[in-house]
């Protein structure tokens, strides 16, 4: 068995045994490899967003929160391979770094057969483009921490004929953009209005903790927002 089998085995056996906890040496008895192996396993099973609790002590162990995860999922090549192109030809997106390890939750939840599939089909397709990423500097992750939890950001801000306004506080909304240019939509406390300010040229960005009160994105975008296509999880 390789890792990424062994991986999502150590999650279904995990899930089947809850709430009842195993303990490395078990699972190490259980996948015929040493206890350190395990115990790495688990570790990068967590790191990548598994709901793995760990308890100390004699009758502690290992075990998985059965709410917080999804049975396996039957994905086909075709489809873990759709997502893989769609993920590469969006260019240089906010929360990339989540969308990769999305796509690594799908892949963990395939089946065998299904993986190598689409392991195969994705080594038949190149892409007639550059690879692009949107930097993953202090400034995006600031940004997109803010958005996520709707707290307002304090900026440096340079705008596009080169002026410069510090300690800027904006209600961030959302994301804009395409392709490798995107834009934070936000109410500006500074201007009293709806602004969007391009990533690129934040200077410098601090999640505050102030909630940021809720705004539509007509509020924020005026009558831009009228054309505007939002991304579909249907």
């Amino acid at each position: 068995m390789n890792r990424t089998d062994r991986l999502y085995a150590l999650v279904e056996e995990l899930r089947a045994s809850a709430p009842r906890a195993k303990t490395a040496h078990q699972l190490s008895q259980r996948f015929e490899v040493s206890v350190r192996t395990i115990e790495r396993d688990l570790s990068a099973l967590q790191q990548s967003g598994v709901p793995i609790w760990a308890t100390p002590g004699p009758g502690g162990g290992y075990t998985l929160d059965p709410s917080m995860t999804l049975p396996p999922l039957n994905f086909t090549a075709d489809e873990a391979t759709a997502i893989a192109v769609a993920l590469a030809v969006s260019g240089a997106i906010p929360f990339a770094d989540a969308a990769r390890g999305a796509l690594r939750k799908v892949v963990a939840a395939m089946s065998t057969t299904s993986r190598e599939g689409a392991r195969d089909l994705v080594g038949r397709i190149r892409l007639l483009q550059r690879e692009g990423e949107l930097a993953r500097t202090p400034v995006v992750r600031a940004v997109e921490t803010a958005v996520l939890r709707r707290q307002v950001l304090e900026l440096d801000y340079v705008d596009r004929d080169g002026n410069r306004t510090e300690r800027r506080l904006v209600e961030p909304f959302g994301f804009s953009g395409t392709g490798d240019q995107w834009y934070l939509m936000g109410w500006c406390r500074l201007r009293r209005g709806g602004r969007t300010f391009r990533l690129d040229r934040i200077q410098t960005a601090r999640v505050t903790e102030e909630p940021a009160p809720e705004r539509t994105l007509h509020e924020v975008a005026g009558e831009r927002a009228d054309w505007m296509r939002r991304p579909e999880l249907e």
